[in-house]
This record gives structure tokens, C-alpha cells and sequence, in this order.
């Protein structure tokens, strides 16, 4: 039953908090024991060598409000120092206002109102665009237009060394483009000198920048097409398209020069060969013909007559051997006979072969012969069972 509960017989000495060590004692104070804790910190309240469990006047709460406040004060100086730099940033860190240090990301502590930190995205490319009416070498007037991309890589000097890096990028490059295309044609913009119109510019960009400590990388830069002004439009368009009809004729004048070179190499090649061994050949026969007629030098010397009629049948024997068509020239008479042996020949090499005495249409029949002629009368074809015939 609770001391407290009625129909215990009032009985007050059942209290907690009376007569706790033989005195009558209420229930805690607050401020007595916020008073003692701060007294423990240094910060006022009860001292420890006061030897009084008792509590001062009223004149203590101000400096009880004032050490609530000081420890509120630390606790939200303490947490208000934590930040987080995120994955794709770099943090920068001023201590009284000047450069401390670079932090990477992740969760980092700050003294508040010591240090300042500022944030910079070093890892997504950023781009910016050019374009304008510019002068041209040949005093022309050209429309164009240029993109540069670009990331942070330092960022302190990003942060302080320029006022504005993006602004002054953006003054770089208007700068470096106009330059450059101040030092080359109107054709030469149109046409095929993009590319070296757009390294160029490049690598004037990338050494102003780097001469000023932007910070900054150059990703890429992409020179866009120019367009001359819409006046004289069509007049260029016209121009640009004859340039490129000329690029592709000499492109595949080119592609068929490099398809016909390795046939005619082959050709002087072959001719080369053939010319060097046709001249071989002619030394080797002449040397031949040298040496014959030295061998036939002492046998003519010795029976000129007999050694010319044997050179005159050779060459004739030659001559015959090479040729299939012989002309007969009939002794006392104005007609020429003709001898087809190549025919004849041709025919006999088609020819099936029989038996002895029959023709090739199962009639039997003698043996041909051809004969010389014999004074003044003409070739005569005799066979066994036919008649001749002049």
C-alpha cells in the first residue's frame, strides 16, 4: 500500500522525502543541481570548497541563465561545424580568410566562424559557345561559331586566381578564334581548313589559360561550320560545291593512279625481262655463229665447192623443216604447184586407222603415191585400180 494511499492513517513519516538522514528534506532543485554542475565546469554556480549544501539568493540565476546559454552556445558551435563535400567536388578551406587546404569528399569538421569552405565541381565538363561576324584575311566577313568543354582541375586557382574563370575563358577564346581566323582565307574557312582552323585555336586556348592559372583543362573544342553573310550566300555555296566537285576528281584520279601504277610496274617489269633475255639470246646465237664458221673456215679453205653446196642444202633443209606450204615450181612450164602438206598431215593425224587395202568407205583401194615431176609433165597420182591423171 502507497504511503501516500488513504486509509494508511495519514501517517506523513512514510515520506521520501522527509526524514532522509534524520532531517526533513524536500524533493531535488533544479537550479541547485545546474548550479552545482556548472560550479564542477569552471563556469560559476556552487563552488566545491563552499562546505554549504545550501543554495545562494536569487542574486546567482543570471549566471546560471548565462552558463545555460555558453553550453548551448558550444554544443551548436560543435554540430554547425560538420559538412559533407560531395564524390565530384574538391572542398577549399580559408582559415581567417586565407588558403588553409584542399579537402576530398566525404564528411569532414570545421571550426565555425575559424574556417570557411567552399565547394567546386571538378569533375563534370562544362561548356561555353563562341560565334560572331569576323574579318577574314582576304577582307571577307564570315559568320562563326565555336564550342569549348572544359573541367575544373585546380580549385584554388579557379576560385582566386581570376575574379570570373568562365567569363575570362569566354575572353580567351573569342580572342584566340578571331586570330586565327584573321590569319586565313574565306575559302580556306569553308572548306578544308576546319580542322586546322580548330587546332589552332585550340592550342592558343590552352596556353592563355594556362599562362593565367585558370585552373581549367581544355576537354575539346569544336569548330562549327561558317556561314558567309546571307547577301552573298548562294554565290559561296556555289564556290564551296565546285571545290569539293575538284576534291573528289582528285580523289579518284589519284585512286586510279594507284590502281593502274601496279599494272604498268608489272608491265616495264616483263618488258625488262623479255628485252634482257631476247638480248642474251641474240649474244648467245651470234657467238654460236661465230664459232661455227670458224669451224667451217679451215673445211671451205680446203674444198671451197664442196663446203658451199653443203651450207646451201642445210639452209634449205631449215627453211623446209619450219615451213608446212611448198611451192613446185614445174620445169618448162608457166604453172605453179601447189602442195598442201599441212592439210595433208592434219588430215592423216584425224584420220581413223583401217585395214590394209580398204577406204574409209569400205571400198578396197591401192596404195597412193605421190610422184616428181618428170620433165615437163605435171604430178601424177597413180594407184593400183584408178587411172592417172596429168
Amino acid at each position: 500500500m502507497a504511503w501516500n494511499q488513504p486509509g494508511n492513517g495519514g501517517d506523513k513519516n512514510r515520506d521520501p522525502w522527509k526524514n532522509q538522514g534524520g532531517r526533513d528534506q524536500g524533493p531535488p532543485d533544479l537550479d541547485e543541481a545546474l548550479k552545482n554542475l556548472l560550479g564542477k565546469l569552471g563556469l560559476g554556480g556552487k563552488g566545491g570548497g563552499n562546505g554549504s549544501g545550501k543554495s545562494q539568493g536569487g542574486g546567482n540565476l543570471p549566471a546560471k541563465g548565462i552558463g545555460i546559454g555558453v553550453v548551448l552556445a558550444l554544443v551548436v558551435w560543435f554540430i554547425s561545424g560538420f559538412y559533407t563535400v560531395n564524390e565530384a567536388e574538391r572542398g577549399v578551406v580559408l582559415r581567417f580568410g586565407a588558403y588553409h587546404t584542399e579537402v576530398t569528399s566525404g564528411l569532414h569538421w570545421k571550426p565555425t566562424f575559424v574556417d570557411s569552405v567552399t565547394n567546386v565541381d571538378v569533375n563534370n565538363v562544362s561548356s561555353q559557345q563562341t560565334s560572331g561576324f569576323m574579318l577574314t584575311e582576304d577582307e571577307n566577313v564570315v559568320r562563326v561559331e565555336l564550342g569549348v568543354q572544359y573541367r575544373v582541375i585546380n580549385a584554388r586557382g579557379y576560385l582566386y586566381n581570376v575574379e570570373d574563370p568562365d567569363s575570362s575563358l569566354s575572353q580567351i577564346t573569342d580572342s584566340a578564334l578571331r586570330y586565327v581566323i584573321g590569319h586565313n582565307t574565306m575559302d580556306n574557312i569553308l572548306t578544308v581548313g576546319r580542322e586546322q582552323i580548330r587546332s589552332q585555336t585550340r592550342e592558343i586556348v590552352e596556353r592563355l589559360v594556362e599562362r593565367y592559372n585558370l585552373g581549367l583543362q581544355i576537354v575539346d573544342v569544336n569548330f562549327l561550320p561558317a556561314r558567309p553573310p546571307e547577301q552573298v550566300r548562294d554565290a559561296f555555296d556555289d564556290a564551296i560545291a565546285a571545290q569539293e566537285d575538284q576534291e573528289r576528281f582528285i580523289r579518284e584520279a589519284e585512286a586510279y593512279a594507284r590502281e593502274i601504277e601496279p599494272t604498268a610496274r608489272g608491265r616495264v617489269r616483263r618488258l625488262q625481262q623479255e628485252s634482257q633475255a631476247y638480248k642474251e639470246q641474240m649474244v648467245l646465237r651470234a657467238q654460236g655463229e661465230v664459232a661455227r664458221f670458224r669451224e667451217l673456215l679451215p673445211q671451205y679453205q680446203a674444198n671451197p665447192e664442196t663446203t658451199r653446196q653443203r651450207i646451201y642444202l642445210e639452209t634449205l633443209q631449215d627453211i623446209y623443216r619450219n615451213n608446212s606450204k611448198i611451192m613446185v615450181d614445174v620445169e618448162g612450164s608457166n604453172n605453179m604447184l601447189y602442195l598442201p602438206l599441212d592439210k595433208i598431215m592434219e588430215r592423216q593425224r584425224t584420220a581413223p586407222i583401217l585395214p590394209t587395202g580398204q577406204s574409209q568407205d569400205g571400198q578396197a583401194t591401192g596404195t597412193s603415191r605421190v610422184v616428181q615431176p618428170d620433165s615437163g609433165r605435171g604430178t601424177t597420182n597413180r594407184s593400183s585400180g584408178g587411172r592417172g591423171g596429168r
